[in-house]
């Protein structure tokens, strides 16, 4: 009833050797997804760093209350504008 034939001990290692691969597949897989998705963000980082738009200094205009920058800002057409 349990003996051991070589059939029995065939199919055990066959098992093993099964479950042994599946894992190694499936890491492997998810290796393959992280490594993917690391790329994709390091590609996405480099695509917004040139995208970046440097920040003006802004100030309210103190006829017409609309912000405008304080380096090159024009005159809005009112005649008491400051600008």
């Amino acid at each position: 009833m349990f003996g051991f034939s070589l059939t029995k001990l065939v199919v055990l290692v066959v098992a093993i050797l099964a479950v042994w691969y599946g894992f190694k597949y499936v890491s492997r897989l998810q290796y393959m997804r992280e490594e993917r998705a690391r790329m994709r963000d390091e590609i996405n980082r480099r695509e917004s760093v040139g995208r970046a738009v440097d920040a003006e200094d802004m100030a309210a205009c103190s006829s017409c209350k609309a912000y405008v920058p304080v380096k090159g800002a024009r005159n809005c057409g009112r005649p008491d504008c400051p600008y």
